[in-house]
């Protein structure tokens, strides 16, 4: 399956733009921190011809920097194991980890994002790798993570994007 992933971003205000019906072609991920407070939301949407369109707004995360982005196989986000119950990278087809890899990517892996110098990720992301409710590839009940550094696009298993900063549960 090809593979397109558009980065773009936007500036919203989160109590407008995030509220929406949800349905079987959409769904939320309400980020919490590592202090397990909530700090953010994501809205996913399923693409008419596969994929999905994340679009969120996460804060309190480090400023001016690049941060790793990827889908966790497990829906738990517990702040008190500094979020490692989501598990590994969501990986249905066993790739190897990394946009940059021969072998890769796998399905959790998306790219890195900019946090703004307010301390505030923004962003719209498309990952056609993955569906909402699919039996391989769906991600409702997993979890979407933020990391602390950037991934390198290449380190296995991970891409060496470091602590896990916020962690959301898709329901």
């Amino acid at each position: 399956m090809a593979r397109i992933v558009t980065i773009a971003v936007f500036a919203v205000a989160a109590s407008a733009s995030m509220a929406f019906a949800q349905d079987k072609q959409t769904a939320v991920a309400n980020f919490v921190g590592e202090d397990g407070k909530e700090n953010g939301r994501a809205m996913l949407t399923a693409a008419a011809n596969g994929g999905l369109l994340i679009e969120l707004e996460v804060s309190g995360l480090p400023a001016n920097r690049w941060v790793g982005f990827h889908v966790h196989e497990v829906g738990k986000c517990d702040a008190a194991t500094h979020h490692e119950s989501a598990g590994k990278h969501f990986n249905p087809t066993q790739a190897e980890h990394g946009i940059l890899t021969a072998k890769g990517p796998h399905a959790g892996d998306m790219p890195n994002q900019y946090v703004g110098q307010d301390g505030v990720l923004r962003a719209q992301v498309f990952d056609g790798m993955v569906s909402l409710d699919d039996k391989k590839d769906g991600i409702r009940g997993r979890a979407l993570m933020i990391h602390a550094n950037s991934d390198d696009y290449r380190s296995q298993p991970a891409g060496d994007a470091g602590a896990r900063l916020a962690c959301g549960v898709v329901e």
